[in-house]
Parts: structure tokens; sequence; C-alpha cells
């Protein structure tokens, strides 16, 4: 598929590229962003080299004081970083599945909520996912 029939897609589909370590996932990715017609910047994102104690506040964000160690402005996290741009996330097959699930709710209802929050932000973003892993032989 060219660059720009997949820029097309991505403006109304989530993107999944699906290859060995090595061959350019992310340039790619990038490629589909910069031909897509967001406006916003390509926020990438490595879920395999995140602690899985801290991926979902990277992703999701969080409020002043929602845990301990937490920076005491908050964080706004990757997701409503990447509104009105892309958000590219490597290695999705190494997320932890009840983090799939909380971002599944995310691309159905267009809101993100921060940790410690109980408001929902409304969020408009294109999503390129990544992996390595063969998903029809691995489970």
């Amino acid at each position: 598929m060219s660059v720009q029939r997949g820029a097309k897609v991505l403006n109304r589909l989530p993107v999944m590229l699906h290859g060995e370590s090595g061959v350019g996932k992310e340039v790619t990715a990038k490629h589909l962003h910069n031909a897509s017609q967001c406006t916003g910047k390509f926020v990438s994102i490595n879920c395999a080299s995140i602690p899985e104690s801290l991926i979902e506040s990277e992703l999701f964000g969080y409020q002043a004081g929602a845990f301990t160690g937490a920076d005491k402005k908050g964080f706004k996290g990757r997701i409503a970083e990447a509104d009105k741009g892309t958000l590219f996330l490597d290695e999705i097959g190494d997320m932890p599945l009840a983090l799939q699930s909380r971002l599944l709710r995310v691309l159905e209802t267009r809101e993100v909520s921060p940790l410690g929050s109980a408001t929902e932000r409304k969020i408009d973003f294109q999503l390129i996912c990544a992996t390595n892993v063969n998903f029809r032989t691995s489970r």
C-alpha cells in the first residue's frame, strides 16, 4: 500500500503496522502522519520500554497528587499530547491487557480521563500501532 493510500485510511481508521524489528515501522508511521490531514504533532511511545506500573500514567496522564511520587503539577499524558495529531504506539503487543481495555474505551469515546480525575477531556487523534508479534500464532 502506498503512503498516500495509507494516510487516507488513517484519516478514518486506526492503522496497525506489522513487521520484524528494524524494518522501519516508525519511519512508515511518520510518513503516514505527514501525508495525513492532521494538524497536530506525531507522538511516539514504545509500550515495551515503559514499566507496566508507569505506562498508564504515561498514556493517560494524572492529576496533581494522584499517587506517591507524582509531579505536583500533574502530567498531561501522551494521548492528550497527540490531540489533533497522531499517536504512535510501538510494540503494542507488549502492552498489558488491562491497559488495552482502557485504550479501547478512549478509542470508542474519544475522551481521556487522567488518573485521579473525575472529568474527561475530548481528544481528536489518529492512531497508528506497530508490533512484531504475530497475533494469529501467539495466543
